[in-house]
């Protein structure tokens, strides 16, 4: 071999190494490349689950929404058909309170006084069947007395609602 012919061997082998390397490397790169690559496709997956449970989530969202707004209309509904109610009857009965029928003034005063003692009655026993807080008496009772009967200053000293019985003269709304 000549000399010509070895140098240019050793540069052809030398050339080789060179390529081999930048082979290596151009693997290694790629290697990266395709990890990221399995990175980004996991994200891309875990992103599009957490896309389709929101949009269920918002979907029952909406669905929720609709219900209460359907369910709130109604109680709106039902509360503005019996505060007309109620208005129609307040209104009716200031008319009967400001002009009686003359034929039924003594038979409406006899209504007002039976609601009213209905009415005292049914107070009566809800105050009677509620339970007593008070930390219990342990003396023995002085004596025993027999009950007490209402007077007209207890009834009108008492914290009671007003009944229906009650005055409505010059109530103006």
């Amino acid at each position: 071999m000549t000399l010509i012919g070895l140098v240019m061997n050793v540069m052809l082998a030398g050339l080789l190494l060179a390529a081999l390397a930048m082979g290596w490397r151009l693997n290694r790169r790629l290697q990266v490349l395709r990890d990221s690559h399995d990175g980004f496709e996991a994200a891309v997956r875990d992103l599009n689950v957490a896309a389709a449970r929101a949009e269920q989530g918002l979907a029952d969202l909406r669905a929720a929404t609709d219900e209460a707004t359907d369910l709130l209309s109604d109680r709106i509904e039902k509360g503005r058909k019996l505060a007309q109610t109620l208005e129609r009857q307040t209104d009716r009965l200031e008319r009967l309170v400001d002009n009686p029928p003359p034929a039924r003034a003594g038979a409406a005063a006899a209504l007002d006084a039976v609601t009213e003692r209905r009415l005292g009655a049914l107070l009566a026993a809800a105050r009677d069947a509620r339970p007593e807080r008070a930390a219990p008496d342990l003396r023995p009772p002085l004596r025993s007395m027999p009950p007490r009967r209402r007077t007209v200053e207890d009834e009108l000293f008492d914290d009671e609602p007003l009944g229906l019985g009650d005055d409505l003269r010059g109530v103006r709304r």
